[in-house]
């Protein structure tokens, strides 16, 4: 089962062409990772699956029927995308924020409800941004503001949550509690999640499915342990590096080559 596919899919700004001709399967219910170089088609792709990029040709498919043929408000109740570096309006208070993740559940017929608020407090709760609610958006530290958009993302409340590197501006505490969460939505509410994230060992670590871009396409694609190897990260990332195993999760681990400070092993194990 797929969640979304692609079918000859070419974006680009302009004349400049920045993915072509890709047919792409998500898996349905699983945590999908895009990984690749700086300037490599990730965000332009997860956008245009958004509907916020209009393809140059081809086209997206969402429960089999073209996305560009459904109406706006149903794919924002099936698909919830937080891009990257979103820009809240000056003065908006996070509850506020939050709040707007439930806009494609109002009509004229159907106002604010018991079910809204109980997502909008679940998703505050989620991201630990309760005692921030109050707060204004543009008041708050980059890390603070990140999990506002989160929990924005998590109201809405969609089976598919599409991510443009989610741990942007985060220390390494809240991205592995943010990537906790995202873990725990995927594996108990069954959600289909796709994000880019740089941190290739986090994504080897998180990911069910990783899909490596490269020259407009995909170089590889699968589990991390099956496909994240030397050749790939030399390919992908044009970076020397070594594979090892995970000591606590058995993923692939990265450690790139290059240069740094050197310590006496026998000295700083006391040996």
């Amino acid at each position: 089962m797929y969640a979304l596919q692609t079918k000859d899919l070419t974006l680009g700004y302009g004349e400049q062409t920045v993915i072509d001709q890709l047919n792409l399967l998500i898996p349905k219910g699983e945590m999908s990772v895009l990984i690749g170089g700086n300037g490599c088609g990730k965000s332009t792709l997860l956008r245009s699956l958004a509907r916020l990029l209009k393809p140059h040709s081809g086209g997206i498919v969402l429960d089999g029927e073209a996305i560009s043929n459904k109406p706006t408000k149903e794919i924002a109740r099936k698909m919830a995308i937080l891009p990257q570096s979103p820009v809240a309006p000056e003065g908006l208070t996070v509850l506020q924020l939050v709040k707007q993740g439930r806009y494609p559940y109002q009509s004229w017929f159907s106002q604010w409800s018991e079910e809204d608020e109980a997502a909008v407090q679940k998703a505050l709760k989620a991201t630990h941004m309760e005692e921030f609610a109050e707060r204004d958006v543009d008041s708050l530290s980059g890390g603070q503001r990140q999990r506002a958009w989160i929990a924005l993302t998590l109201a809405q409340d969609t089976d598919i949550i599409l991510l443009d590197e989610p741990t942007t501006y985060l220390d390494l505490a809240h991205q592995v509690e943010v990537l906790d969460l995202l873990f725990e939505l995927n594996k108990e509410d069954n959600r289909t999640i796709l994000m880019v994230l740089h941190d290739l060992n986090l994504a080897c670590r998180y990911a069910d499915h990783v899909i490596a871009v490269k020259d407009k396409g995909i170089y590889d694609q699968g589990k991390p342990e099956d496909i994240v190897n030397v050749d790939l990260v030399e390919r992908v990332f044009g970076l020397q590096c070594d594979i090892i195993e995970d000591p606590l999760f058995g993923t692939p681990l990265c450690v790139p080559h290059g240069k740094g400070r050197k310590v006496n092993r026998a000295r700083a194990t006391g040996i």
